[in-house]
């Protein structure tokens, strides 16, 4: 599949992706897109740095990517969109941060199938006035996290946009026949886990919306070096140990998409609010420690890309290097009920990102 490039401008010498700031030429792995590029030399540059792989037949350069699914295996395909002031803003996240999260996104959904990432699309539409080191940047941060994975970036789009910079980003993955794992597998009865802790994104988001200066407590939230990190691993040991019923991946938020599993399996859910782990923030000095993010960012704040999964199995507490809690049990009666500390239960409403609401 090709990657055209439909927008011109005048062409910048700009560090490129593994080069060290005021310094030109090919970096290590790196992509020059500089402005005024011809098609087929924009296809031979990234087919020169994107990396190949096993399910890819024929990549980039042709009018489609050739793909090859292993046998006996069924095929996942998803999608999902990146878009300024919606999903990042320019002057809050770094640019490698955004590709990284844009790729991540993607690899998330695979992971909550149970799934194994084969091939990644990349279309982007790009304003004018964005700075060639900001692409650079971003794709150099996507092309980490592929490598990370070791998933090919097989094909794409590139276009102009009359405002903002928007990416979609397609993962194809695949999984045994007849044992991805479904958001609709959970039974009454069935406990309730998460993967790693939650609201940490959240809450340094909601500090830069309020204008407030988010230090080093809050950097790993915002770092391409530790998060966020999609669960694939994990994802692929529940489904193997056929440990997980039902199974979502976290990114708009812990009621939003708890609530996705109770409708497709047509079950309630009790959450102890005690039980969610929440995320740590505080300053790296020990004497000053560091404080837990309110509930409310844990249960309705986005963008951690954990797991959410119900069992009937014994699921251990940890899995693939990544710490698993408890947090509930799902039920016979529909509606989700939060369970305080002390004990009373009082209903637990859906509030996490959904677009189109005015959030």
């Amino acid at each position: 599949m090709p990657i055209r490039a439909d927008y011109r401008r005048k062409a910048v010498r700009c560090p490129l992706p593994g080069a060290t700031v005021g310094t030109l030429g090919m970096g290590v792995g790196g992509i020059v897109i500089g402005m005024p590029l011809g098609e087929k030399m924009l296809i031979k540059q990234i087919r020169r740095s994107a990396r190949g792989g096993e399910a890819v037949v024929t990549g980039i350069g042709d009018d489609c990517a050739v793909l090859r699914v292993p046998a006996g295996h069924e095929l996942l395909v998803t999608t999902d969109f990146t878009i300024e002031k919606v999903h990042f803003r320019r002057h809050w996240h770094r640019p490698e941060l955004v590709g990284r999260r844009c790729l991540t996104r993607g690899l998330s959904d695979i992971a909550a199938m149970g799934g194994e990432p084969l091939a990644v699309f990349l279309s982007m539409a790009i304003p004018s006035d964005v700075p060639q080191k900001w692409v650079d940047r971003f794709l150099k941060g996507l092309l980490d996290l592929a490598e990370e994975f070791k998933v090919p970036l097989a094909g794409g789009d590139t276009a102009q946009s009359a405002t903002g910079i928007q990416a979609d980003i397609v993962v194809v993955g695949s999984v045994p026949k007849g044992k991805a794992v479904l958001r609709s597998g959970a039974k009454p009865g069935d406990q309730i886990y998460v993967t790693g802790e939650l609201g940490g994104s959240a809450a340094a988001l909601a500090r830069l919306g309020e204008s407030k200066p988010v230090g080093a407590e809050y950097f790993r939230h915002f770092s391409r070096y530790s998060r966020p990190q999609a669960r694939v691993a994990v994802g692929q040991w529940l489904r193997q140990h056929r440990v997980a019923s039902a199974m979502i991946d976290l990114s708009d938020g812990l009621s939003t998409d708890l609530e996705h599993i109770c409708q497709e399996s047509h079950v309630g859910a009790e959450i102890e609010a005690e039980a969610v782990p929440r995320a740590q923030v505080g300053r790296w000095k020990k004497e000053l420690g560091k404080k837990r993010v309110a509930l409310e960012f844990a249960l309705h704040g986005g963008d951690d890309y954990e797991l959410l999964f119900t069992s009937a199995e014994a699921v251990p507490a940890e899995v693939a290097g990544v710490r698993v809690t408890r947090i509930g049990r799902t039920t016979q009666s529909a509606g989700m009920r939060l369970i305080g500390a002390d004990g009373k239960s009082r209903p637990l409403k859906a509030g996490g990102w959904e677009h189109f609401r005015g959030n």
